[in-house]
C-alpha cells in the first residue's frame, strides 16, 4: 500500500524530538511507498519565504531541509492533473473543502492512495483512506 503524505506529518519530520507515535509509524514503512503531493511543497515554501522575514538564519536551515525532501521524493512528488481536478470537482460538490485540502484527498483517491495526516476529521465523509501516524501504536 503506497502512502501520500499531509504537510503536519512532513513537518513533524523536521523535529529534532518526534512525536514517539508518528517515528514508530515511520520505522514501519518502506520509504519508496511515501509520495507528496507538489502543493505539500507549496505549502512548506510558504512557511519558509514566512520565516525568512523573521529569522533569515532559520529559514536557511528550513531551506537547506525543503532542498534535500526535494530530491529524496524526486520521483514520488505527484502533481496536480486533469483526474486529480475532476476528483477535486466531485469531492468539493459533497461539501466544501478549503482547495489545498481538497486536492490533496482528490489526489489520495485518484492515485489509490493512503492519506496519511493528522486531520482525519477534515477528511472525514469523503471516502478517502488514512492513517493517523500520531495515534500509532508505539
Amino acid at each position: 500500500m503506497s502512502h501520500l503524505l499531509d504537510t503536519n506529518v512532513v513537518s513533524e519530520m523536521t523535529k529534532r524530538s518526534r512525536d514517539p507515535h508518528v517515528q514508530a509509524w515511520l520505522d514501519s514503512t518502506n520509504g519508496p511507498i511515501l509520495h507528496l503531493s507538489v502543493l505539500v511543497l507549496g505549502e512548506i515554501r510558504k512557511g519558509v519565504e514566512q520565516l525568512r522575514r523573521r529569522d533569515p538564519a532559520q529559514s536557511g536551515v528550513y531551506e537547506a531541509w525543503l532542498d534535500r525532501l526535494q530530491r529524496e521524493f524526486s520521483t514520488r512528488i505527484i502533481p496536480i492533473t486533469a483526474d486529480v481536478a475532476e476528483e477535486w470537482g466531485r469531492l468539493h460538490s459533497k461539501r466544501p473543502l478549503p482547495v489545498v485540502d481538497g486536492l490533496i484527498a482528490a489526489t489520495a483517491r485518484a492515485r489509490g492512495l493512503t492519506l496519511v495526516t493528522r486531520n482525519v476529521k477534515d477528511f472525514d465523509g469523503l471516502a478517502v483512506k488514512m492513517v493517523n501516524p500520531f495515534e500509532w501504536p508505539v
